[in-house]
């Protein structure tokens, strides 16, 4: 490496460090973003997407590495950044709705034809119907196990396939069927793996929670709180209407027993000494609607004697 190299490779390395050092202050929140099979093009449109929501910074993770160990001592809830600085990775700072910038990050894709070797992002289904093909081609569908039939002239897959399954390794006989028939099955583009927001760190999951969910899981997790309370008799937040509700329900129970007259129980006291007035508005307006019902076929038993008085007179 020649020595003018070397100080243009210093002064990026410098630059990239001001770069980084300017985001961390600007912005509190980083998606940490997998960058496997982008090309450069596709991730500038990711930038120009990011215009005025947030920044996309690519970097050595050496050096990445190397600059969060020196912030460190200034700012503690960096160290959590470390261990997810590994692999084809980059940063994307924003201060912005989180599910929203991840939202326009994931859309920006590009169709890619298979590669032998490489790890199948999502599953891939060949549909039924006709190919293409020569029929001198069928043996190599039944070496994949592939049942066809030969319609008007070309070889016809019979039933759907599902050829690769995810995360399963592309083999050189999936590349060769889909080669053929000129399918390009997977998408490359930035995958968001995990988030740092304000100190925290955690998978981009989360995300993926509406408030209908965090809702449902709160409660959920306050009504186990509640009953592991209530089992070891130990008082809680969670608990307390619970006890209080069961204790109000043991006074009412005891002050009917021993006929004791308080506020509480005269409702409970008029509902025992007259069980009908209590009774459902259906269950009372039940008498009425028999009655209209018997009137209704008296009414009716009247209408066929006097049609029978026609027919016999008429």
């Amino acid at each position: 490496m020649s020595a003018e190299a070397g100080i243009r490779r210093k002064e990026r390395k410098a630059r990239y460090v001001v770069d980084l050092l300017d985001c961390l202050e600007r912005y509190k929140n980083i998606l940490i973003v997998q960058c496997d099979n982008v090309g450069s093009s596709q991730m500038q449109k990711v930038r120009i997407a990011l215009r005025g929501k947030g920044q996309l910074l690519m970097g050595k993770n050496t050096i990445i590495r190397k600059f969060v160990r020196e912030q460190v001592a200034t700012n503690p809830r960096l160290e959590s950044l470390l261990p997810f600085v590994f692999g084809n990775i980059g940063f994307v700072f924003t201060n912005a709705e989180l599910r929203d910038v991840r939202t326009l990050i994931v859309s920006n894709k590009v169709p890619a034809a298979a590669k032998t070797g490489t790890i199948a992002p999502n599953d891939v289904h060949v549909p039924a119907g006709p190919t293409g093909l020569d029929p001198g081609q069928t043996s190599f569908f039944q070496a994949l196990n592939i049942a066809t039939k030969i319609e008007k002239g070309a070889i016809a897959i019979i039933n759907p396939v599902h050829l690769i399954k995810k995360n399963d390794k592309v083999t050189a006989s999936h590349v060769a069927l889909l080669t053929k028939l000129n399918i390009q099955p997977f998408f490359f583009g930035f995958r968001v793996s995990d988030i740092y927001e304000d100190g925290a760190t955690y998978s981009s999951d989360i995300l993926d929670m509406t408030p209908e969910v965090l809702s449902t899981k709160f409660l959920n997790g306050v009504s186990k709180l509640a009953a592991l309370s209530l089992a070891i008799s130990y008082p809680t937040q969670a608990s307390l209407p619970h006890l209080i509700s069961n204790a109000y329900k043991q006074i009412i129970a005891i002050a009917l027993e021993a006929n004791i007259d308080i506020p509480q129980v005269a409702t409970f006291k008029a509902a025992l000494a007259n069980p009908g007035a209590s009774a459902p508005a259906a269950t009372s307006s039940a008498p009425a609607a028999a009655a209209k019902k018997e009137e209704v076929k008296k009414e009716k038993s009247e209408e066929e004697d006097a049609g029978m008085d026609f027919d016999l007179f008429g």
